[in-house]
């Protein structure tokens, strides 16, 4: 039997969040995460799903002849077949990218992938998940993520910064919780205490809500 994946849905939009912010991308969500974040927008991925072999989800992928292609969840890297899929998209000749938790081992990912991984915050309810080894994985076409609920978790943040020397690794993301933090607040914290941090806010939702499949 081929290798399979679990495949919630594949889509096209404009990617909404990292580095490439704007540009159209191609989607692979993947079925099923170990975490329960507080403030998850994608538990419809939880469960369910259809498995695919990689070969048809390449396929499907390749006919929107992207330049970009994201691999996330749920949690991707729960399915070990997830490392398969994620070289077969590189040998597209695409730039891959990989949304994962940070709670799952990083060390065997394809190198041509670039990883957007979180660090859990106190407010998400999974910080004790966060496997802090994988920092140490990272390099600089690398982005580390910290989604932000409260003060609290912005103070968490900067400590974390500072701890593990982050942006000296690679880019650093902050970004507010839709509907929870004021994007305007991060923003004025960001700035006055001159952090070297990215802020992010949720494109897709500003344009589409929260439409499944955007």
């Amino acid at each position: 039997m081929m290798a399979q994946c679990r495949i919630t849905e594949i889509f096209y939009s404009l990617q909404g969040e990292s580095r490439t912010v704007g540009l159209p991308t191609v989607f692979v969500r993947l079925t099923g995460c170990p975490l329960r974040c507080g403030y998850c927008d994608t538990e419809y991925a939880f469960h369910g799903g259809q498995k695919m072999e990689i070969s048809d989800i390449v396929e499907q992928v390749a006919a929107y002849h992207p330049r970009y292609v994201t691999v996330t969840g749920g949690e991707p890297l729960a399915q070990q077949s997830c490392h398969s899929l994620l070289t077969a998209l590189c040998d597209l000749g695409v730039e891959v990218s990989l949304e994962t938790s940070g709670a799952i081992d990083i060390s065997q990912v394809d190198r041509r992938v670039i990883k957007v991984m979180d660090l859990k915050t106190p407010a998400s309810g999974e910080e004790s998940k966060n496997r802090y080894s994988n920092i140490e994985l990272l390099r600089q076409q690398d982005q580390l993520k910290f989604v932000i609920c409260d003060r609290r978790d912005y103070d968490w943040a900067c400590d974390k910064l500072r701890e593990h020397q982050l942006a000296d690794r690679c880019e650093i993301l902050f970004s507010p919780v839709h509907g929870t933090l004021k994007p305007s607040d991060l923003a004025d914290w960001i700035v006055a205490d001159n952090l070297p941090v990215r802020m992010q806010i949720q494109l897709h939702k500003y344009l589409w809500g929260e439409q499944q499949g955007r």
